[in-house]
């Protein structure tokens, strides 16, 4: 009797665990408080490839460099993602295939992005260039951004006035790591 009434208890664990979870991910699809996506926002002008030029720290791309975005509208309105990096440790290219789908207007640069089947991150797109050549975007939280850019160096002076704007929004631009392109990789 014990040992039924303990795998029930840990039956509800687990089911409780996964709403928990499943929860948490459909809420991290918005952009955190204070910060505005993009609005007139072009995805035809923002598909191609966009080079990492700094993110903050997570384990998914930890010691990658040469790390690129390339963004595919896709004929049902989704958008394909694929990530490629150098992965330093194991000197080999790893690349990742997503999928985007906007989280309200597609005149908005706010989405949603999954690479693992159900599970959606927010993916917001909070400065961008009007000639589409540079994006700051953040994701769920202020612990999550990126700056992209088509060009895989940019000028010091524009560099400076990223900083700012990353501070601006509220994240601490001494906490991005500046990534290193030298390869030019496999291509999509």
């Amino acid at each position: 009797m014990k040992t039924r009434y303990s795998i029930s208890r840990l039956a509800a664990l687990v089911l409780a665990s996964a709403v928990a979870v499943l929860l948490v991910g459909c809420g991290s699809t918005r952009p955190p408080e204070g910060i505005e996506a993009v609005a007139p926002f072009d995805l035809g002008r923002y598909e191609g490839t966009w080079y990492e030029l700094a993110r903050l720290d997570h384990r998914f791309e930890r010691g990658m460099n040469d790390v690129s975005a390339t963004y595919q509208r896709q004929p049902d309105g989704s958008v394909r993602v694929i990530n490629r990096g150098y992965d330093e440790g194991k000197k080999e290219w790893r690349e990742a295939v997503g999928k985007a789908l906007f989280t309200g207007s597609s005149q908005t640069g706010s989405l949603k992005v999954s690479f693992f089947g159900p599970f959606y991150g927010g993916y917001h797109v909070a400065a961008l260039d009007s000639d589409y050549r540079w994006a700051i975007v953040v994701g769920p939280d202020r612990s999550y951004c990126w700056i992209l850019s088509r060009d895989r160096q940019m000028p010091p002076a524009l560099r400076e006035q990223l900083i700012t704007r990353v501070a601006q929004l509220g994240i601490d631009p001494k906490a991005l790591i500046w990534v290193s392109h030298q390869r030019t990789g496999p291509k999509p």
